[in-house]
């Protein structure tokens, strides 16, 4: 196995998931829950992350290329859902557990745009770009399995968070996570935008 691409792919998948940064975030969309539900989101996502951006290093540039996306495209449809989570967070309609379906926050915003977001996803198809023997995929393969389990880690023993903070610290916690994911959906729109706006000017008229 390429031990120094392994290097790569760890930890620039291991700073862009963040996951002490997810953890707000995850609590956020789940305190309420009960422990084993919390548990099963937890595993849910990690595993529609993992899907995702696996899918994406095999076939990620076809399937972009068929249906005529750019990665910029991509990266203003995550920051678009990325806003709408963040709208409701801070206005607290998330606050009530019956309005909470475990799959559907584990599936998105959870598994998909927060952990396999653009950043992932592009990082990920820039490594596998990269490789053309079997070590290297090996390498690529083994530092996303590695850099998933830590994220499923962090995200399992989070509960623990819940305990301390009680239901009022939680929704502190809700109304500041969604400050956060606010800034990562403006931060996304804005760079698609930019890349756009390159693209059109370096573009011959």
């Amino acid at each position: 196995m390429d031990l120094k691409l392994f290097g790569e792919v760890f930890v620039t998948l291991l700073v862009i998931l963040d996951p002490p940064g997810a953890v707000p975030i995850f609590l956020a969309l789940t305190g309420s829950m009960s422990r084993q539900h919390r548990n099963r989101a937890a595993l849910q996502a990690v595993a529609l992350a993992f899907g995702v951006i696996v899918v994406f290093a095999l076939v990620g540039r076809q399937i972009l290329a068929y249906l005529h996306i750019d990665l910029p495209a991509l990266q203003g449809a995550g920051g678009l859902l990325l806003l709408l989570v963040a709208l409701e967070l801070l206005t607290g309609k998330t606050d009530d557990p019956r309005d909470q379906v475990t799959t559907n926050v584990a599936l998105v915003p959870l598994g998909t745009p927060l952990l396999a977001g653009p950043g992932a996803i592009v990082a990920t198809m820039l490594f596998v770009r990269r490789t053309d023997d079997f070590s290297g995929y090996l390498a690529v393969a083994v530092g996303i399995v590695a850099v998933m389990i830590i994220v499923y880690l962090v995200l399992r023993f989070s509960g623990i968070l819940v305990r301390i903070l009680r239901p009022s610290g939680i929704e502190v916690l809700t109304r500041i996570a969604g400050l956060l994911v606010a800034a990562i959906a403006v931060q996304l729109l804005a760079d698609a935008i930019g890349a756009f706006v390159t693209e059109y000017l370096n573009s011959p008229h």
